[in-house]
């Protein structure tokens, strides 16, 4: 099995992700909508004032977790974690990563116009860099589900 290959497809088929920030010893998860790229960057779209948010600006470490529907316990799963390095979206980035983004949720337009009027609203895109990727999947590796994919 390509385990880059199969965290890829994965990838693009679930849509939303839970990170976790900290601040001051206190954890938080937030579930957002999200991208990735060819490098298994992670991009998603959340407004500046969340407390996720906020929290980035002093601690960019987040880890975070990816899971698609399944149907009950005892079920053979799949589903990824992850941990990086997440900061905001600037510059020449920012026109790719909203390009992608309109893609694959034309609905992000009722927030954001463009990428160049994003300054106007209080929605920002943000990116993560994993340094690890855990794909968990009981279905190709029935043996030893625990796959890691170091960055």
């Amino acid at each position: 099995m390509n385990l880059k290959k199969l965290i890829s497809d994965y990838l693009q088929e679930a849509k939303l992700m839970s990170i976790a920030t900290v601040k001051k010893n206190k954890p938080w998860v937030a579930t957002v909508w999200y991208i990735h790229d060819e490098n298994f960057n992670l991009y998603f779209v959340s407004r500046k004032t969340r407390r996720h948010s906020l929290e980035l600006k002093e601690n960019p470490n987040v880890s975070g977790a990816i899971a698609k529907p399944h149907k009950t316990l005892g079920v053979k799963t799949r589903g990824l974690q992850f941990e990086g390095i997440c900061q905001e979206v600037r510059g020449a980035e920012l026109i790719q990563v909203f390009s992608r983004f309109i893609k694959r949720f034309p609905g992000v337009t009722k927030f954001v116009l463009s990428p160049k009027e994003i300054v106007k609203t209080p929605h920002r895109f943000y990116k993560i860099v994993p340094s690890r990727i855990v794909l968990f999947d009981e279905i190709n590796f029935p043996d030893n589900p625990r796959q890691e994919l170091k960055l």
